[in-house]
């Protein structure tokens, strides 16, 4: 494709587009310069004919600031004309026009502009000067900043001599801005034209080149400017560049917090992904017959904010508990390690159990079948065929969990005790001390083992294959446990259940009493007063769940046919990106957002669609590590097929693909949406008067001791989230690809 002619045309159209569009630009914003500066010149010309009649200082002192209301941030002196020295003399102004007049006065240009007024000519300084604004006491916005420098003679009562001057400073930031987004508008039109034209001049599929350019502006715009904006900060300090956060996030006192990140990621991704793994077994690979009940009941800890768990847990055995201190009168405490492994464990498992469903249910029972058929046990079949096929899937699980695990920030909140974690400094830093520079320090920190984790996941997964999907799946399935073994492993998933149940229970009991802890009377006063000062936050939650959920669960599967199924450069570095947010605290992300979209050309700070895009781009790296799952075990040659029929890469797509992987795709919208409704850590920093959030207002409730009021609105949301799960499985339907009747031996 990379033709000599090919070249030279991409060569010259990109040439052409370029000087056409930098002619654009500097054509504009010439044009804006000089407007901006003639309606300057103007208004300040009308400014110095509103001098007051009265000659006294405090006339002047009382004139002088209104020229802000002329020219918004621009700042002035009055200079009165003293004839026995025949010189411009300071009377009152700005404390920065009055240390720039001083410091600059002997100059050529002060001068020359100093008689020009001397003459009644007023006069523009054509240099800009760096005028320090931090000086003026009512100065918020900026200290230092470029400024152009205006001179007007202020005339006597005779209209023929001067009696004074007006210095005036106005900030070039209007200006800057401008060119600031024009250029930026500009650079962006010249990258998509290149893009656009490289894809038509250069690939077979066209088609495949759009989708992949479109996902890679996604993931730079969403993903990496954001982060390089936290990386920024975090070498600042003062305004200056500073190695002096990073030396401090390595400090021995930072890295022990680290270390017990590392302890906690491994003990709850670990035992995580074996309850998840129970769970996926009995369901999917048994003769269980609550398979329902069962899956939706072992989906409850994700549909509940991350921090009610907690909640239940320290009202029923904190140091005060209802169980550990009323009951059995014990006097240990569920604060530090155990207790963190606990919640998290039971908040998290259900990741594990997601992704390892979706993985048991494709696997072709045909190859189990023909290990007992050859007199393998039941055993020796599930060790040497079931596992290994199932490895992607427990590995992407076990990743999925640590990397949540690490970035976990509400529930060490409560639970950490004494025991340190690197999620849990970053916040602190952030919010409690304002320190954004060595809060993304830390967070970055966390990227490493996180990344590292990641790789070694992918080396080893791309080097073994798991195709077991080939088109023509069996429909029959032949139960590898005898009766006591599932037995065992009821028993087991029905025990983790109830304990899940009676923290759940904890949080409806706690609707009906006054005060959970302090006074246990009867009262249905707590549903009245939630429901009315929490309807707009319960309406705003739902509507942008509802519409991140189907954007997020489509780009999820098209990124993991991209990455799966096409070779295009960058592909490595784009899979890494999307699983970057995960690892990330979400305050860092909250941060970084507010940071990264609060100015042109994506001025999004204080809308929906901000709110929208966070949950998109935070839960995309759950919807892609299943569909890479799923896509693993399907065989290329059933799509290969399509496309040699003449099938272009969205029909594909939607034809073989997207059936195929239904499981994983189901899976990714449902944990979207429920992600999103029990979103709290980044969305904190992103809600505004008009979006509002409700894990926020649960939140808030929690922190000021409101739990009876915190309670009913845990409970709506879970009652909302398991509503529309239900309604989504009923109008989404599974097909009868990958389900199997169970048959014993």
């Amino acid at each position: 494709m990379f033709t000599k002619k090919r070249i030279l045309q991409f060569c010259a159209a990109a040439l052409i587009f370029l000087l056409a569009d930098f002619w654009m630009y500097s054509t504009l914003s010439s044009n804006f310069r000089g407007y901006e500066e003639q309606r300057n010149f103007n208004e300040i010309e009308l400014f110095a004919q509103t001098v007051p009649e009265e000659t006294t200082n405090l006339a002047y002192e009382t004139w002088i600031p209104t020229v802000k209301d002329i020219i918004p941030g621009s700042r002035a002196l009055y200079l009165t004309f003293d004839e026995l020295t025949f010189d411009f003399v300071p009377l009152t102004g700005s404390q920065t026009t009055l240390a720039l007049f001083e410091a600059n006065k002997p100059n050529a240009e002060f001068q020359k502009a100093l008689e020009s007024v001397y003459y009644l000519e007023p006069m523009r300084l054509g240099s800009s000067y760096k005028a320090d604004y931090s000086i003026d006491p009512d100065v918020h916005s900026f200290e230092v900043t470029d400024s152009q420098v205006y001179f007007v003679p202020v005339i006597d009562e005779t209209g023929y001599q001067v009696s004074g001057a007006v210095m005036i400073l106005v900030p070039t930031s209007t200006a800057t801005g401008f060119n600031n987004l024009l250029r930026t508008l500009f650079i962006v039109a010249a990258v998509v034209f290149l893009g656009i034209l490289l894809v038509i001049s250069f690939t077979r599929d066209p088609m495949t080149g759009f989708m992949v350019l479109g996902l890679f502006a996604i993931v730079l715009v969403f993903i990496a400017y954001p982060l390089i904006e936290a990386v920024r900060l975090s070498f600042m300090k003062d305004g200056v560049f500073s190695l002096q956060t990073w030396k401090e996030s390595l400090s021995p006192t930072y890295l022990v917090a680290l270390w017990g990140s590392l302890r906690l990621g491994i003990l709850t991704a670990t035992i995580s992904t074996l309850v998840g793994y129970m769970f996926a077994f009995l369901i999917e690979r048994t003769s269980f017959k609550q398979k329902k009940l069962m899956t939706t009941l072992a989906t409850m800890p994700v549909i509940s904010p991350p921090f009610s768990l907690s909640l239940s847990i320290i009202l029923l055995f904190g140091n005060n508990g209802l169980i550990s201190k009323q009951l059995l009168h014990l006097n240990t405490s569920i604060y530090g390690l155990g207790g963190l492994t606990v919640v998290q464990v039971i908040g998290m498992f259900p990741i594990a159990f997601m992704t390892i469903s979706g993985v048991l249910r494709q696997i072709d029972s045909t190859v189990e079948d023909a290990s007992l058929d050859l007199s393998a046990t039941r055993w020796q079949t599930f060790k040497s065929i079931t596992l290994p096929l199932s490895a992607p899937g427990i590995l992407s699980a076990w990743l999925l969990v640590f990397t949540n695990s690490l970035a976990d920030f509400a529930n060490p909140l409560l639970l950490s005790g004494d025991y340190r974690v690197l999620s849990t400094e970053a916040y602190m830093l952030v919010t409690g001390r304002s320190n954004l520079g060595a809060g993304s320090a830390l967070s970055f920190i966390l990227l490493m083992p996180t990344l590292t984790a990641f790789l070694i996941q992918r080396n080893w997964v791309s080097k073994k294959s798991f195709v077991t999907v080939t088109g023509k799946p069996s429909t029959n399935l032949t139960e590898l446990t005898n009766k006591p073994v599932r037995m065992v492993l009821e028993i087991g998933s029905w025990a983790f259940i109830g304990f899940i149940g009676a923290l759940y229970l904890t949080i409806v009991a706690g609707c009906f009493v006054v005060n959970w802890g302090i006074d246990y009377s009867f009262t249905l006063a707590n549903w009245g007063e939630a429901l009315s000062r929490g309807w707009t936050s319960i309406r705003d939650t739902v509507t942008l769940a509802l519409i991140a959920t189907p954007i997020a669960g489509l780009l999820a599967m098209l990124s993991a046919m991209l990455i799966v199924r096409k070779k295009f450069p960058g592909k490595r570095f784009l899979e890494m990106m999307i699983m970057t947010p995960y690892a990330i605290p979400g305050t860092l992300i909250g941060i970084s957002y507010v940071l990264a979209f609060n100015k042109q050309p994506l001025l999004l700070v204080g809308t929906g669609a901000i709110i929208v895009i966070n949950y998109i781009i935070r839960e995309l790296p759950v919807g892609l590590e299943n569909g890479i799952t799923a896509l693993h075990q399907i065989d290329p040659a059933i799509e290969e097929s399509a496309a040699d029929l003449g099938a272009d890469v969205p029909t594909v797509f939607k034809t073989i693909v997207l059936p195929l992987i239904r499981p994983a795709f189901l899976s990714s919208m449902s944990y979207t949406f429920v992600r999103s409704m029990t979103a709290v850590s980044a969305i904190i920093f992103l809600i505004s008067a008009r979006w509002n959030h409700l894990t926020v207002l649960i939140f808030n409730f929690s922190e000021n001791l409101r739990f009876g009021l915190a309670s009913v609105l845990s409970t709506v949301l879970i009652f909302i989230v398991l509503s529309v799960w239900a309604l989504m499985q009923i109008v989404v339907r599974d097909d009868k690809l990958t389900q199997k009747s169970i048959s014993t031996r």
